[in-house]
């Protein structure tokens, strides 16, 4: 198991309950949710990655159990990382979720590969 499907049911339940309309993508060897045909949340291993924006980013780090995300050796600004104790209880979760889903669109998407035609 590359990440925690446990993990993946409960934000797949709450994005749900929200109706909200988005597909997984598996990526970083983990699972990806999109909406809007943008990242914004996903598991890698035990841990949530959402992506909150840079607004809220700084004032979210001061929580229990949010870190920076740093997957290349430098941080990423606006997405963070989330352990256990900062969503072990569903009403937990779903406060990082929605912020994840409120900077939504405002996120922009990543640009779209382009594959060259052979000759």
């Amino acid at each position: 198991m590359a990440y925690n499907e446990f993990l993946g049911d409960r934000i797949r339940q709450i994005l749900r309950d929200k109706s909200v309309d988005f597909f997984e993508k598996k990526m970083f060897g983990g699972l990806c949710f999109m909406v809007d045909d943008k990242m914004c949340l996903g598991i890698v291993k035990d841990e949530v990655m959402a992506r909150i924006g840079p607004e809220k980013y700084e004032e979210s780090l001061l929580k229990e159990g949010c870190s920076e995300m740093n997957f290349t050796g430098r941080p990423m600004k606006g997405y963070v990382f989330l352990t256990d104790e900062a969503i072990d209880l569903d009403k937990d979760l779903s406060y990082w979720i929605q912020l994840a889903l409120d900077f939504n669109p405002l996120a922009k998407a990543s640009k779209k590969r382009t594959t060259k035609k052979q000759k």
